[in-house]
């Protein structure tokens, strides 16, 4: 049980990251959109692993070959649009990105793909995969919620460069993403 909450904790670093970028660009966090980022991150941190399982051992070597350049392509799309909107310069202030439908359901499967690959290895061991997505779920949706909130406050510190933060950190995070799995 340790092993799956430390899991958990892992993949969902990626989840409060992304939601600290999407709150820091909102100028007034609501308690609904802050559900709605932890609901769609939550939720595919759930579903990825089940996904995953039923995939299996046998395509493991094709998921993990190419696992990381995915993540670290739509993170990187989505970071490179941020920094070009916070470059080109917005008089309005409007609804932050992570809330629109498209870059939602994308970052949401960026940052879940490695949830995919775990499913994969669940599929080899003897434990309760309907718990383990459970706990899964709930520390990506609890992180995501929480972290949309922690980056309106520290938005509110760095004013109009928090898109371009933002997008360098979605870079940065599929970055990480890439490094950890080709070194």
């Amino acid at each position: 049980m340790i092993n799956i909450v430390v899991i958990s904790i892992s993949l969902a670093i990626d989840c409060l990251s992304v939601s600290i970028a999407g709150g820091a660009t909102t100028s007034k966090p609501k308690v609904i959109d802050a559900l709605r980022v932890g609901l769609f991150f939550g939720l595919f941190q759930a579903l990825m692993p089940i996904i995953g399982w039923y995939i299996g051992f046998s395509f493991k070597s094709l998921i993990e070959n190419v696992d990381h350049w995915i993540a670290f392509g739509l993170l990187c799309a989505i970071g490179i649009k941020m920094i070009y909107e916070a470059l080109k310069g917005k008089n309005e202030k409007s609804k932050s990105n992570l809330l629109r439908l498209p870059a939602l359901l994308i970052l949401s499967v960026a940052t879940s793909v490695d949830a995919l690959v775990v499913g994969i290895s669940f599929s080899l061991l003897d434990i309760s995969l309907y718990l383990s997505v459970a706990i899964i779920g709930s520390f990506a949706f609890i992180f995501s919620f929480f972290g949309y909130f922690i980056g309106n406050k520290i938005g509110k510190f760095l004013e109009s460069k928090v898109e371009l933060i933002g997008g360098i950190i979605l870079i940065g995070i599929g970055t990480k993403i890439l490094i950890e799995h080709l070194i």
